[in-house]
């Protein structure tokens, strides 16, 4: 429906989002490590560290050569694996336009926490819906979309520029795009059960992010953009 382009919204609490670029930064390092991989690689990736619902649940089994991994540690090592590199991109854009200001508005590993819960929801929903699947789920999709719908909670208001049918450039209020988006999900969810995408992740991340960024946030970050906070340098260097 729409790729972010560019928030005008300035950090308030960090200096930069190192987690945010962190995150970024293993995501292509996982991606580049099974595009150079001999063939196959990345294939067992997928199976090694990829969510198996019926595997998470108890309804098989790992061959023994690919069952390396606590079955625990799926819930959350399937969100560093892409499919290819534009499955990698895309989310990797919302995170870059979306995450510092989570981060900022979180802290560093409050934030770390976060996107690793939204991410381990996502798998959570995706596998209460398909329970018996043996289809690897993979990519952060899950955790992007806590990612998404903290931002939509914290700052609705912000000028977001959108490219709009991946065509049309256009700086709308983050409210805008941001609900239509996560509505998009659980239409989607509904009408799309058997899809290649995993609107269950989506709306598992969704969910989570909802609850957990108010409960997580800095103490004295608003919601909803009710009032500007000023930056605490800002706020020493005023000489009245």
């Amino acid at each position: 429906m729409f790729i972010p382009l560019y928030d005008v919204n300035h950090l308030k609490h960090i200096r930069a989002q190192y987690v945010t670029i962190g995150l970024i930064v293993v995501n292509f390092l996982v991606w580049a490590f099974g595009t150079v991989a001999p063939a196959g690689v990345a294939d067992l990736a997928a199976l090694t560290l990829g969510f198996i619902p019926a595997v998470a649940f108890e309804h098989a089994v790992l061959p023994p050569a690919l069952d390396i991994l606590p079955g625990e540690l799926s819930f959350v090592t399937y969100a560093f694996v892409h499919f290819d590199f534009w499955h990698l991109a895309s989310n990797m854009v919302f995170l870059w336009v979306f995450g510092d200001n989570v981060e900022d508005a979180l802290g560093h590993l409050r934030f770390l926490l976060f996107y690793l819960a939204c991410a381990a929801a996502g798998a959570l929903f995706h596998g209460l819906i398909n329970p018996l699947s043996e289809a690897p789920l993979i990519g952060a999709s899950g955790a992007v979309s806590g990612i998404v719908v903290a931002y939509l909670i914290l700052h609705p208001r912000v000028r977001l520029w959108t490219l709009v049918f991946f065509r049309i450039p256009l700086p709308l209020p983050a409210f805008i795009p941001l609900l239509l988006w996560v509505g998009q999900q659980f239409v989607m969810l509904v009408l799309d059960l058997e899809g290649m995408v995993s609107w269950g992740a989506h709306v598992g991340g969704i969910l989570a992010g909802a609850v957990l960024v108010v409960a997580m946030r800095r103490p004295g970050v608003p919601l909803f953009d009710r009032r500007v906070i000023v930056p605490r340098a800002v706020e020493l260097k005023d000489p009245s």
